[in-house]
């Protein structure tokens, strides 16, 4: 009951004049040539969790998958999902296979990694989002709920993401999934495993086709320059960053593991990219570098920064004007090179 009461105060407040988001805002937020969404700027000031609290996991995971929906697309009767599990290298691995209704076969697939720091986030809190690239996208998405910290530290919930790859592209016939179509994608620290799905598995028999990078976390053993100009009050906070760092890791040396950190891996001959990097984000640096990285490499790599957002925003692009306008942006990209 709380929750939907919430929901709908949040709901509420989106839909309001921007004149009274800025009111409720205050002044307007300017940092680094950059100016912050007047809405996005209210709604980090009276929605985002304490940035001065990190809560338990549990209440993390259950923040996270509760809100998930918040600010999404409305859920569409022209999409199906079906359940799938993989068996992975640390046990099973459930998945969504969502398709949009008439999609043909052979069909282009993204499997799609969710956000949340490798310690939160789950098929729930992403669905929204997955159902709406199925629908927009017109292609088959698959969500992977891959292994979390600290339960399954660094790299158990990498392994599974590779090991989902690796079984779709062997199932993609009886799935109805072109092999050669098959693509990565997803946001945060999904973003940081679909850039190692597409480097470690270039030279695979099937590579993936495409990866979709949406404010990607690339580089875990150092911080850049934006953790302290967007150190607290955008969302995504440095205290958190470092908090996530610890969970997943057993032995902190790992952070240079290119399976944790792909700026630090060989980018030569991966799959063609898009980055989708918001402004007022702690990661903003690093994406950049990475998408300079591959096209450095003679990567066909697209760079998409959207100055006015913060991290991470495909969640509200139902709500969020701005938002939502990225998030087209990057349908309009997938449906080019999927």
């Amino acid at each position: 009951m709380k929750n939907a009461i919430l929901r709908t105060i949040a709901r509420t407040a989106c839909r309001l004049p921007t004149p009274v988001h800025r009111l409720l805002s205050g002044p307007d937020v300017e940092i680094d040539g950059q100016t912050l969404d007047p809405l996005v700027n209210m709604m980090v000031k009276h929605f985002a969790d304490d940035p001065n609290k990190i809560q338990s996991i549990e209440k993390i995971r259950a923040s996270f998958d509760e809100q998930g929906d918040w600010f999404s697309h409305a859920p569409s009767p022209f999409v199906t999902m079906t359940p799938l599990v993989i068996d992975g290298p640390s046990g099973p691995i459930n998945c969504e296979i969502l398709r949009p209704k008439g999609l043909p076969n052979p069909a282009p697939v993204l499997m799609f990694f969710h956000a949340g720091g490798h310690v939160s986030g789950s098929l729930e809190s992403h669905r929204g989002v997955c159902r709406q690239l199925a629908l927009d996208v017109n292609c088959a998405v698959m969500a992977v709920d891959y292994r979390l910290a600290p339960e399954h530290k660094f790299p158990v919930g990498v392994n599974d993401c590779l090991a989902a790859f690796d079984s779709i592209v062997e199932q993609s016939v009886e799935l109805g999934f072109d092999p050669d179509r098959i693509s990565v994608g997803g946001d945060s620290a999904g973003g940081n495993v679909s850039a190692v799905i597409a480097q470690q598995r270039k030279d695979a028999a099937h590579p993936p086709k495409f990866q979709m990078l949406w404010v990607p976390w690339v580089d875990m053993s150092k911080q850049t320059r934006p953790y302290e100009l967007f150190a607290d009050g955008f969302f995504l906070t440095k205290a958190q960053m470092e908090w996530f760092v610890e969970l997943y890791f057993e032995d902190q040396k790992d952070a240079t593991n290119p399976m944790a950190s792909p700026l630090l891996g060989d980018v030569e001959g991966v799959c063609p990219a898009a980055l989708f990097i918001a402004g007022f984000d702690p990661l903003r640096d690093e994406g950049l570098a990475y998408g300079k990285k591959l096209q450095e490499a003679g990567v066909t790599a697209e760079i998409h920064l959207q100055t006015d957002l913060v991290h991470p925003y495909n969640n509200v692009a139902g709500y969020v004007p701005a938002a939502d306008r990225a998030f087209n942006e990057a349908v309009q990209v997938l449906r080019k090179y999927m």
